[in-house]
């Protein structure tokens, strides 16, 4: 294998491209090769600065470091997308293609077999293939989605240079089979996706600390699993008790009274007078006592 070299990567490929049939797919193989020319030339890329991959429904371009990235830039940006809307407008609605675009830097090697290797490479490539750049082209009504490497945006399009519109570019996180990828995409975010957050943005909430058992409190109350691995579930709340009924109110039964034990007094005799003599009426024929 050769020593790696330095190199601007443009990897260009056509939507849905196993949808059409042979005649179909030799037609716009045609296509791509004379839209990708054209665009170089209009950039001012000759054909001895740049090598070519062909990959069969898509096509890599391996720009010579000699060439500034902005020009290349400029270029996919602006002329790809006329030259691809001159061929569609001249073509039958089954021969029309549109484009999905990445743009990267980075260092490629040519081993034994004349095959195209290195890491950066494979980098590229998984953003070209990525679902949200797919939806992307699919949600908008151009023909071309455009996603740069994070290389490209540090170096370039941060940097707000003539004819990179900075402001356009959006952050993303693509998924792929070796995890995710950041990426810069121009133009909208797809609904399916999701923009990375903004610098300054609120992160995530403190952990918070184990308490005296080693757990940490979950979520509505829950506790996570402690040192020991196994998360117990919170206490039951205790029983509620049932009301206890009224009782209705209790009837005081009254107390016998109790005799007296003092004698009795006799009842005063109807003879008794208040003085102590006799009141009683004096028989008759008998003469009374004063």
């Amino acid at each position: 294998m050769n020593d790696p070299v330095n190199r601007t990567m443009l990897l260009v490929d056509i939507e849905k491209f196993s949808d059409r049939d042979d005649v179909e797919q030799a037609f716009l193989r045609r296509m791509l090769y004379d839209v990708v020319d054209r665009t170089m030339e209009r950039a001012g890329i000759d054909e001895t600065l740049r090598l070519r991959a062909d990959q069969g429904d898509s096509v890599m371009e391996f720009i010579d470091p000699n060439v500034p990235v902005p020009q290349v830039l400029r270029s996919v940006i602006s002329e790809l997308p006329a030259q691809l809307k001159a061929v569609n407008r001249m073509a039958s609605r089954g021969a029309q293609m549109r484009l999905r675009t990445v743009v990267a830097t980075g260092f490629i090697a040519l081993d034994e077999r004349g095959i195209w290797v290195g890491g950066d490479l494979n980098h590229a490539c998984r953003l070209l293939d990525a679902d949200l750049l797919r939806a992307a082209l699919r949600e908008r009504s151009g023909d071309v989605a455009l996603c740069v490497s994070q290389s490209v945006w540090t170096g370039i399009v941060r940097h707000h240079h003539l004819g990179i519109p900075a402001e356009e570019f959006h952050e993303v996180t693509l998924a792929s089979k070796n995890g995710p990828l950041p990426a810069w995409l121009l133009g909208p975010v797809p609904a399916s996706g999701q923009a990375a957050p903004s610098p300054g943005a609120a992160g995530p909430a403190p952990t918070p600390a184990p308490d005296a058992s080693g757990e940490r409190p979950g979520p509505a109350g829950g506790t996570e699993a402690g040192p020991s691995g196994a998360a117990r579930p919170p206490p039951p709340p205790p029983p509620r008790q049932p009301a206890r009924p009224r009782q209705p109110p209790r009837l005081r039964r009254p107390r016998p009274r109790r005799a007296s034990t003092s004698p009795a007094a006799p009842p005063p005799s109807a003879a008794a007078s208040s003085w102590g003599t006799s009141t009683a009426s004096p028989a008759a024929g008998s003469t009374a006592t004063w």
